[in-house]
């Protein structure tokens, strides 16, 4: 079952595919999503990485978390599902 990682505190430097280069040594890496404004276009410092492997992802998490990445302290969790919206 995939598992989606949740990544804080990207710089705006940051591209999906060094996203997903910094995840593969961990396992095969899904989708990756970085979070643009939907009004400016502008990167909004988080994305979203998915595992195919729940092991991997979790090892990925404890070993990236509060890693620096690009000059940036990395938050790195499991994601959480979205609340309803109104």
């Amino acid at each position: 079952m995939m598992k989606n990682i949740y990544v804080g505190n990207l710089p705006n430097s940051t591209t999906e595919a060094a996203l997903k280069d910094l995840f593969t040594p961990f396992g095969e890496v899904g989708a990756v999503k970085l979070i643009k404004d939907r009004y400016t276009g502008e990167p909004r410092g988080f994305g979203f990485v998915e595992m195919a492997d729940s092991a991997a992802a979790d090892t990925a998490i404890n070993d990236l978390n509060g890693q620096s990445f690009e000059g940036s302290s990395l938050r790195v969790n499991e994601a959480r599902p979205q609340e309803n919206r109104r």
